[in-house]
């Protein structure tokens, strides 16, 4: 199990690789700014796709990496 800072460092690497500098601050300026429960957005994140759309969209993604 990874400790809470390797948490930390390991998701301001991923953000950076994947949004950059600019994106990365403003992401994080959102986050801090707006109340945000991630539980409640994990819940309603795919109410509208099926499983199997995910899993073939999960897929897809792979397949591209």
């Amino acid at each position: 199990m990874r400790t809470e800072a390797e948490i930390r460092i390991l998701g301001m690497k991923a953000l950076l690789k994947e949004l950059g500098d600019v994106d990365t601050e403003i992401f994080i300026k959102n986050m801090i700014r707006e109340p945000f429960d991630y539980t409640e957005w994990q819940r309603t994140l795919w109410n509208e796709k099926t499983v199997t759309e995910i899993s073939k969209e999960a897929k897809k993604a792979a397949d591209s990496e």
